[in-house]
């Protein structure tokens, strides 16, 4: 028997649990083992000492109330919060996890922690740089200074009434800029066609409106005016009609032009190059068809012919075809 048995045995001798046995071969240790021997002898010394001092036993009226009390105490207590439960359970649980489950918990509990704190913060952050931001814009905006108010110009209520910067300065040691800006602004205009004015406009609106109804209203006026024999002569209309003629989209303002041109075949070699480039390309039959009813005066003109001999062999419209070769047939003899 070793010592380690023996201090076991000893407590269980003290309360006669041992059998006969077992009791002779720890009095066999004892005998051999002082140190043994001497830990039974303050063993029984204690139990003697216990005998001499009887504990009382409690009044049970007196246990049954305190454990009423102490039940009430407990109940009284505030509930925890959750994530002080928590903290709980994990330090009740410690023991029983592994250390790698318990390292991925932890940092799953603070990486949720530290993500939504600095959500948190970084909305507060927007919130209060917009809150700052509005009121400077505003003031920027409606509120004008000392020296603004001696300005000779009113700012623009819009964008789009300013047509473009054409410059802008900074007064030395201020904050004042001048700038100059030009405003779009309708403007309206009422005269004969005969006006200087009312054609240059129409010239314009015939080459640079993005409306095709404006368009063909200007190539149709001026189209009556060279038709109508007045002064288209040196005004830069027939060059209108060419253009309208040779690059317009549209089919009715390019029937125009080519309608207004038709008075100035015969005598403008431009106008004739112009009609011819329409009878060739044009891609509406009716602009082809009308170009050859304007070019049949001169049809005998050699350019003309070749023009017209083209068309009547390989037109794909087999009605272009047939008036070309009529228009050749009528044709005079070479001039």
């Amino acid at each position: 028997m070793n010592c380690e048995l023996a201090h076991e045995r000893i407590v269980l001798a003290a309360y006669r649990e041992l059998s006969d046995e077992q009791a002779h071969e720890l009095d066999r240790h004892l005998a051999a083992c002082p140190e043994c021997s001497q830990e039974q002898q303050q063993l029984q010394a204690l139990k003697t000492l216990a005998t001499a001092y009887p504990v009382v036993e409690p009044d049970p009226n007196l246990v049954a109330r305190s454990r009423i009390r102490l039940e009430e105490a407990l109940d009284a207590l505030p509930p925890k919060r959750w994530y002080e439960r928590i903290g709980q359970r994990i330090v009740n649980n410690f023991s029983n996890l592994q250390a790698a489950p318990v390292a991925a918990l932890l940092l799953l509990i603070v990486g949720a922690g530290a993500g939504t704190l600095g959500g948190y913060e970084y909305a507060q952050a927007r919130a209060a740089h917009a809150a700052g931001r509005k009121p400077s814009m505003i003031a920027a905006n409606a509120v004008p200074n000392s020296d603004s108010a001696q300005a000779t110009t009113v700012a623009p209520t819009a964008s789009a009434e300013v047509s473009n910067i054409s410059s802008i300065v900074r007064q030395p040691n201020s904050e004042i800029v001048d700038v100059t800006y030009n405003q779009v602004v309708p403007q309206h205009i009422e005269g004969s066609l005969d006006d200087p004015a009312i054609r240059q406009l129409l010239m314009l609106a015939s080459e640079n409106a993005s409306s095709q109804g404006v368009r063909d209203d200007s190539v149709g006026l001026l189209a009556a005016e060279c038709r109508a024999g007045h002064a288209c002569q040196g005004e830069g209309i027939r060059d209108a009609l060419m253009v309208a003629l040779r690059y317009d989209k549209s089919e009715t303002v390019r029937e125009k032009a080519l309608e207004g041109l038709q008075p100035y075949v015969a005598e403008d070699m431009r106008v004739r190059d112009a009609v011819l480039e329409a009878l060739l390309n044009d891609s509406d039959p009716r602009i082809r068809s009308a170009a050859i009813s304007e070019l049949e005066p001169v049809s005998a003109d050699t350019s003309v012919r070749r023009v017209l001999s083209t068309i009547a062999n390989s037109d794909h419209n087999p009605h272009i075809r047939t008036v070309s070769r009529q228009a050749l047939n009528r044709a005079p003899v070479f001039q």
